[in-house]
């Protein structure tokens, strides 16, 4: 694998296990070099009964700036949660002035789950979201989301016909889609690949009933398994399988209830790679 540096930009909920806290250690054990720009500062994330929050949009073009001043630039860029719709106009420039040629764009839309969006979103933060993922080479929705970005009804139970009806639709954003959190019966979940047309689907077994941030450690995964050269599907797989472990390795852990314990179960991705 030839040298590589990414930046990914997303905030930092010092306690709970998501977004920085969780991409920063996984795509650097997938021997990727991670530098971090965060959005926004949180005390821990929003499951907690209360949150401080500190929204840094200013601070980006600062950064950016210096950056460019040292000539620093990115072999990819993967953006999270954002903390305000103003952030969205900052990280398209990153993407326009600091990548490297032959980069790559990876944006999960991380705004909203099981049919609502998350506090202090809205539909303008929608609207610009789907800007982002405009300007995107791949981008990592769950149903939430892709709904939202496309004006489609969010429904609890579905079929193929409407994922396909989805992908179709995300297809005017962006021409390579991995659906996140895709199940056609009770016992299983997994991802559907929308790569240029070509639809793949993988499905695994469920455990338990989901744990916070398993979205953040399969972007994560998945970010760290296209640095080395995987296929959008091949990566998919992997991310998946990965939480999958860190669900299992999580679940008899009923105090571990604000995210998943993925730390022992890092060397097991390495070996995906």
């Amino acid at each position: 694998m030839d040298y590589k540096r990414i930046l990914t930009i997303q905030d930092i909920s010092c306690v709970g296990q998501c977004s920085l806290t969780v991409a920063l250690p996984i795509i650097s054990a997938c021997g990727v070099e991670t530098a971090i720009l965060p959005s926004a500062v949180l005390s821990n994330h929003t499951a907690f009964s209360g949150f401080t929050f500190k929204d840094l949009t200013d601070e980006i073009p600062i950064i950016k700036d210096e950056w460019a001043r040292q000539n620093i630039k990115f072999s990819a860029v993967y953006t999270g949660y954002l903390g305000s719709a103003d952030q969205v106009d900052h990280v398209k420039t990153i993407m326009n002035e600091l990548l490297e040629d032959r980069s790559i764009r990876i944006v999960d839309p991380a705004m909203a789950d099981h049919g609502i969006l998350y506090t202090g979103f809205d539909m303008e933060f929608v609207q610009q979201m789907k800007s982002l993922c405009q300007a995107a080479d791949v981008i990592l929705p769950n149903i939430t989301e892709a709904c939202l970005l496309t004006d489609t009804p969010y429904r609890e139970e579905y079929d193929i016909d409407y994922i396909t009806t989805l992908f179709e639709r995300l297809s005017n954003i962006c021409s390579r889609v991995v659906l996140t959190g895709v199940s056609f019966n009770p016992h299983n979940s997994g991802i559907a690949v929308y790569d240029n047309g070509d639809v793949q689907y993988y499905e695994h077994k469920k455990v338990g009933d989901g744990c916070h941030g398993t979205g953040d450690v399969y972007a994560s995964a998945f970010v760290g398994a296209i640095m080395n050269g995987h296929s959008i599907y091949s990566a998919a797989k992997t991310a998946a399988d990965f939480t999958l472990l860190c669900i299992e390795n999580t679940v008899n852990h009923k105090e571990h209830w604000y995210g998943v314990r993925f730390e022992p179960v890092l060397k097991e991705l390495i070996k995906m790679l």
